[in-house]
């Protein structure tokens, strides 16, 4: 279940990360209007690109964690196998 959340996560993030750098909000914000060398490098297309490209690295991300849920091995649950003898016995 926790893996599905992380996927999820990837996934929502690298959307994101992707398509506001292009919107009309990363230009109308609060840092982008009170801060005029932020402005200069917020609005600049190589950082858009890198933000972008950091969108698409999550992406891709999620991909290989969905592709190893889906295609890795099951494991056995090893939590409830337990030893046959203990240590104590074995000084016996």
């Amino acid at each position: 279940m926790s893996r599905l959340l992380i996927i999820a996560l990837f996934f929502e993030v690298g959307i994101v990360l992707m398509v506001v750098p292009w919107s009309n909000y990363w230009e109308r914000n609060y840092f982008v209007e009170s801060v005029p060398y932020v402005e200069a490098i917020a609005t600049n297309t190589f950082v858009r690109g890198a933000i972008s490209g950091l969108g698409l690295v999550n992406v891709f991300a999620g991909l290989a964690e969905l592709g190893s849920l889906f295609f890795s091995p099951r494991s056995e649950d090893t939590t409830s196998v337990v030893a046959s003898s203990s240590p104590a016995e074995d000084r016996r």
